[in-house]
């Protein structure tokens, strides 16, 4: 047999809570940050804003997160602290972080934030935001 099955455990999953949506988006934030990094480590030299678009709020939410990935890799910043204003179907974001250095101490990498597992609720007064990253 030259094909076979194998278990996957590279994904983690994240949720956010907050008495506001944005607060849950923000807080999911740094859940997926911390993955990689202690975010109680990183300061905030460095701040990055940025504006992303979807049809609805659960594809908000995952283009939230991967421009956040995108962001970190190509600017080469670990971020710990976020400010998120949603509008209908377009949410607008200031990240705050620093730069990777030789001193940073990464753990592990989250390469995207998936569809999987996406929910973005309203529950007892309280918004959760959660999906799956692979790691």
């Amino acid at each position: 047999m030259a094909y076979k099955h194998f278990e996957h455990l590279a994904d983690i999953g994240i949720q956010g809570t907050g008495s506001t949506l944005s607060t849950a988006f923000e807080e999911a934030a740094k859940a997926m940050f911390e993955i990689m990094v202690d975010i109680s480590k990183v300061k905030l030299k460095n701040q990055v804003s940025f504006s992303v678009s979807a049809e609805n709020t659960e594809e908000l939410f995952v283009e939230f997160l991967n421009e956040l990935l995108s962001l970190s890799s190509l600017k080469r910043i670990m971020f710990s602290k976020f400010k998120v204003r949603i509008e209908k179907s377009k949410l607008h974001a200031t990240a705050y972080g620093e730069k990777i250095s030789k001193k940073t101490e990464l753990k592990t990498e989250v390469k995207a934030a998936t569809y999987s597992q996406l929910s973005v609720i309203k529950k007892a007064n309280k918004f959760i935001a959660r999906t799956i990253v692979d790691v």
